[in-house]
């Protein structure tokens, strides 16, 4: 490991590729209706194979974080997309008023969307992504 990647980067990746995992499970099994309230209304496919699908990438995405270190920068920038595209639905959740996850009120549903900013910035942050655009990138 690079000794400008240290320890507490290492640590923090490992955590959010372990709630992925956690996430993308929590997608295929106990919280599968709670996550199809999140699909907005104008995706045009079936709001179950969304949250099937879209769970199966944040586990693959969590698995590549804890163990394919090779490569993190490309995987903390792809999540980092990722967590980007999957924003809309969090903001149908709150125009639409959908209660899930305990986001039953609309002061709630609001603060929640002020949180996929710092997933962004822990998936680019904790994988030293930002580096992947500059001269000084090297693994």
């Amino acid at each position: 490991m690079a000794a400008k990647y240290g320890r507490f980067k290492q640590w923090t990746k490992n955590i959010l590729g372990f709630t992925m995992v956690m996430a993308g499970a929590a997608h295929l099994t106990f919280a599968r209706l709670e996550f199809q309230a999140q699909v907005p209304n104008w995706v045009p496919m079936d709001k179950d194979l969304v949250v099937v699908l879209s769970g199966i990438v944040e586990a693959a995405f969590g698995l590549a974080l804890v163990f394919w270190d090779k490569y993190r920068r490309e995987i903390g920038l792809s999540l980092a997309i990722f967590f980007v595209l999957v924003f809309p639905g969090n903001i149908a959740q709150y125009m639409n008023r959908y209660d899930a996850f305990g986001l039953d009120s609309d002061a709630l549903r609001l603060a929640r969307l002020f949180f996929q900013p710092v997933l962004v910035i822990w998936a680019l942050w904790s994988t030293n992504a930002l580096r992947l655009f500059t001269k000084s990138g090297k693994r």
